[in-house]
């Protein structure tokens, strides 16, 4: 397990990949949204589990995702995430693969809800 200088380093380059914005500024970032204590955890947290070395950051991002559609409800984080997932490499067919698996395990109300996300990212990606 890295240590806790390493998981906040790595915590820190994980967000600003995921916000697209300066490692120096994630912390305040962080902070300004979700309060200290809340924003230290999840650098920390997130220093460690995207950086274990098991699973690939694309295989995380798939993951991640489920998750989050199967949950209902997050979808400005899903749509963070669906950025994140391309930026590691998912492509928009797996995605499409994604929501019809997770209709069946987890019903078609959240998997037409996290397709219409992962659509609008992609289209919007197109555009860019």
């Amino acid at each position: 397990m890295p240590d806790s200088d390493e998981r906040w380093r790595a915590g820190l380059a994980a967000f600003a990949s995921q916000f697209q914005i300066p490692e120096g500024d994630v912390f305040e970032h962080m902070r300004s949204r979700f309060g200290e204590r809340l924003a230290t955890e999840a650098v920390f947290a997130t220093g460690s589990t995207w950086s274990d070395d098991c699973l690939s950051l694309r295989d995380r991002s798939l993951v991640v995702l489920a998750t989050l559609a199967t949950q209902g409800g997050v979808e400005g984080r899903l749509r963070t995430h669906v950025r994140w997932a391309l930026d590691h490499g998912a492509t928009p067919e797996e995605l499409e693969a994604l929501a019809a698996l997770l209709a069946v395990y987890a019903g078609y109300p959240k998997a037409s809800t996290a397709i219409e996300v992962f659509r609008e990212v992609v289209a919007e990606r197109s555009t860019q």
